[in-house]
């Protein structure tokens, strides 16, 4: 009876392990071109939570990168993200203070959120609108916009 349960054992074991998906992680490479200049970094943040974004303090993040600029373009890659849904905002901090410097109202330093190529008051960046699927490596291409 040991035995054949052992035999069993061995059988089932490695077949169950077929079914079972593996957490599949990938790569977002995020590129940002066409800054006004090539002062400061670039802030990378990656949102993986609806009502996440906007976000000025980075206190909602999944992750968070920052990039070196070299001839007004800037990129990084996120490595070892699992499948789901993620949204990216972009900050060109051009006094490297690790914030969203604002005028009056407005930001003084470019931004950017995937997905969208202008912001207003009526088109406000949102999770939803700016998130993606992530299912394989995946490149994108966000728009800085300087208000």
């Amino acid at each position: 009876m040991i035995r054949i349960l052992t035999i069993i054992f061995t059988l089932l074991i490695p077949s169950a392990s077929v079914f079972k998906k593996p957490n599949e992680m990938y790569s977002i490479t995020v590129e940002v071109h066409e800054l006004r200049n090539s002062k400061g970094e670039i802030q990378f943040a990656l949102y993986n939570k609806e009502g996440s974004i906007p976000d000025k303090d980075y206190s909602k993040i999944f992750k968070k990168l920052t990039g070196e600029i070299i001839e007004n373009s800037s990129s990084v890659t996120f490595a070892n993200v699992p499948e789901g849904t993620y949204a990216v905002n972009i900050l060109h901090d051009e006094d490297k203070n690790g914030k969203i410097d604002k005028g009056l109202i407005l930001p003084k330093e470019g931004i950017g959120f995937s997905n969208y190529q202008s912001i207003g008051l009526t088109h406000r960046p949102n999770f939803s609108k700016a998130s993606f699927v992530l299912k394989s490596d995946t490149t994108i291409s966000i728009k800085v916009i300087y208000m």
